[in-house]
């Protein structure tokens, strides 16, 4: 996928954010989520996240020197010299991001990264084909009717258009809000994955 299609880095994480609430709300067993948002993941960092429960992940880091994000699609990777690559062309000041090992930084199929205060995304070269990407970021720019899409065949519920558009747009969380994607939802639990993520709520 072209680097020019990801959003700029505010917001990238407003994005990252929205998609991490929206499955706390439909999913509260954390296991069994995609997307995931830790706003405390490390000292001025926070870390957004995908997994599928099948060997796919990506993970994006957040800090004062912009925004990286690493993905990996495991039936893609046989022979790939990618995560050699990542740490030779991605610069030195993401050393957080490059050193984390809960980032599995070996296993890598695509690599973008972006300096604080720029809108240009760079992709790191070395990959040839397909490397997964255009199917794994798609939700980062296909907007609330691609994730509804997504979370109707993924959850096999129902979800309401106006609901997720509401929490792309940052509407603060309301009991109401949270009710019309998951009936069954605990409040308490719905707060505090709010506060974990850093998303808008009322307390």
């Amino acid at each position: 996928m072209s680097p020019d299609l990801l959003p700029p880095i505010a917001s990238l994480r407003r994005i990252t954010q929205s998609l991490a609430m929206l499955d706390a709300i439909l999913c509260p067993e954390w296991e069994y989520r995609y997307y995931s948002f830790n706003s405390q993941w490390g000292p001025s960092e926070e870390m957004a996240s995908m997994r599928d429960g099948c060997g796919d992940d990506w993970f994006l880091l957040f800090n004062e020197h912009g925004a990286t994000l690493k993905g990996f699609a495991h039936e893609l990777a046989q022979g790939s010299v990618l995560p050699d690559e990542i740490q030779r062309q991605v610069p030195g000041s993401f050393s957080s991001f490059l050193g984390e090992a809960a980032f599995s930084m070996q296993h890598a199929t695509f690599c973008y990264w972006c300096a604080a205060g720029s809108s240009a995304w760079h992709k790191v070269s070395g990959f040839d084909g397909d490397d997964g990407a255009q199917d794994m970021l798609a939700p980062l720019i296909s907007g609330p009717s691609g994730y509804q899409a997504w979370a109707q065949a993924y959850y096999e519920v129902p979800v309401p258009l106006d609901a997720v558009t509401a929490i792309f747009s940052r509407a603060p969380i309301t009991e109401a809000l949270v009710r019309a994607l998951n009936p069954q939802a605990e409040m308490d639990g719905v707060l505090a994955d709010a506060q974990e993520i850093g998303y808008p709520h009322g307390t």
